[in-house]
């Protein structure tokens, strides 16, 4: 069986930063990631390098900012008045909150803050880098009408209802 759309597969992998070397994550003594291939559950570059591969199959792959978290957008950068931080006595950087917009809701990151104001980035925090993951193909099998249903894989590493 290969990897295709509406196959359920499950990976082992790292990631690291490609300019870097830092590693970023992996499952590494843990369960492995599993996915619905075709749903957009994971980045499009891993997706599409993962199409066609089989059990067992062993590869790395460095995937583009564009391909992974999108290019860093500096208008994603703004000042915000401290006013909007109602209810929170300490803001710092570093700090992460969600902030409900007409578009739905964003993450937000506390960059900066000052008197009157706080520049928050809602760049997600891997944008504009470059991901080389190493993945080993675990299992692969058809999804069910439930997770076509739903877009995404159930039970174990997937997601539990």
């Amino acid at each position: 069986m290969t990897i295709e759309h509406h196959k359920v597969v499950s990976i082992h992998y790292k990631v690291v930063d490609a300019a870097s070397g830092e590693t970023i994550d992996s499952s590494e003594g843990a369960e492995p990631l599993t996915y619905l291939h075709g749903a957009q559950n994971i980045i499009p570059g891993l997706e599409k390098a993962l199409e066609g591969k089989q059990v067992g199959d062993e590869f790395e792959v460095t995937v583009e900012a564009a391909d992974a978290y999108g290019e860093y957008e500096e208008d994603r950068v703004q000042k915000v008045p401290r006013e909007a931080f109602t209810g929170v006595d300490e803001i710092e950087p570093g700090m992460a909150f969600t902030a409900q917009t007409e578009q739905g809701p964003v993450n937000l990151v506390v960059v900066e803050v000052e008197e009157t104001t706080v520049t928050v980035d809602a760049n997600h925090v891997l944008a504009g880098k470059a991901l080389k993951f190493s993945v080993k193909v675990e299992t692969i099998r058809d999804a069910s009408e439930e997770e076509l249903e739903h877009n995404h894989a159930h039970g174990p590493g997937g997601h539990q209802h």
